[in-house]
């Protein structure tokens, strides 16, 4: 079984796909992760020191696993961040979801107790909001996309005095980190990727607008499919999703009926980020196998999304066929 991060914590009440949820999922997802919560109530405010951090050894370039020396000398009582790599995209904003891979050790003996690039895959976490440990929070906001940033952190900026039993480190540790920024989402990201064409006059029209705001979505009046439709309107090219997968995305849900919004993550301005496995059918089914990156149509019929029991509350009624478009951004 693939490890799990020893860095993130992930919080009980993560934002779940609004509506296409049950009872079950806020159950699974807060006692499906052993990562640790932060330490303390309140983040303690760091000053950030251009060192010392030790020397990186091999794997120089950003995306390499680095090897990064033992540390020499008594260790900075502030956050030192050095920029090893200053890259040239997006610069990270408090809020956003940050993507990226690490590897973290320990100061005085070089024990590597975390990494991400031996999982072939890069971490996604919402960064700046005390979803993990506050140096990260402190030193990687304003950072650029493309970036490598080495930091050492303090016990109090990182799992404070308790440390973390899990990872071999203490609470006297400071912990040296080699950080590799590969991208950064928030409520304004969008699919990116090649328009593909709408040609079929049965099945509704999907905007393939790219600046953030919602896309327009055009239902014919026409009868509904009895099955389940899913149609790429803009194909990305990163990799395809499974059926197990965890996802962030953008997304927007519109009645067959009469057109009308019933639920967007857009209207919120908040991206949302749910497991495959925690939504209705017809998002599992609709979204495993398509690609990272783009937007997708998706006609769910009433088998698969709610059928006689809609969301109370909810727009939605009995033996609704819902409409969406989802951007899948990235894989969890």
């Amino acid at each position: 079984m693939r490890r799990r991060s020893l860095l993130i914590a992930v919080p009980a009440g993560l934002l779940t796909l609004a509506g296409c949820g049950d009872d079950k999922s806020d159950k699974s997802k807060s006692s499906s992760s052993s990562s640790p919560s932060p330490s303390g109530s309140a983040e303690p405010t760091a000053k950030i020191v251009n060192g010392p951090v030790p020397d990186i050894t091999a794997g120089t370039k950003f995306g390499e696993k680095p090897t990064v020396a033992k540390g020499t000398g008594t260790p900075s009582s502030d956050l030192a961040v050095k920029t090893v790599i200053d890259g040239t995209g997006t610069v990270v904003a408090k809020g956003d979801y940050l993507q990226a891979n690490y590897l973290g050790q320990i100061w005085d003996t070089a024990k590597v107790f975390d990494n991400s690039y031996d999982r072939g895959a890069p971490t996604l976490f919402p960064i700046g909001v005390g979803q993990v440990i506050p140096g990260w929070d402190q030193a990687l906001v304003g950072k650029k996309v493309g970036s490598r940033v080495e930091l050492a952190i303090p016990p109090a900026l990182g799992y404070g005095k308790e440390g973390n039993a899990q990872a071999g480190i203490k609470g006297t540790d400071t912990l040296v980190f080699v950080v590799d920024i590969v991208n950064t989402y928030n409520g304004k990201s969008s699919a990116k990727g090649k328009d593909v064409p709408q040609d079929n006059a049965d099945l509704p029209k999907v905007g393939t607008n790219t600046d953030g705001k919602a896309p327009s979505i055009d239902v014919p009046k026409k009868p509904a499919p009895t099955a389940l439709v899913s149609e790429y309107v803009i194909e990305g090219d990163g990799g395809e999703v499974k059926d197990s997968d965890q996802l962030l995305v953008q997304y927007k849900g519109v009645l067959w009926a009469d057109g009308k919004e019933f639920d967007s993550s857009y209207q919120r301005d908040q991206l949302a980020q749910f497991s495959l496995q925690q939504v209705v059918k017809g998002w599992a089914q609709g979204l495993t196998g398509k690609k990272v990156g783009s937007r997708v149509l998706i006609v769910v019929p009433p088998a698969l999304g709610y059928g006689d029991k809609p969301p109370q509350g909810s727009a939605i009624k009995k033996d609704s066929v819902l409409v969406f478009s989802v951007d899948i951004l990235a894989k969890m």
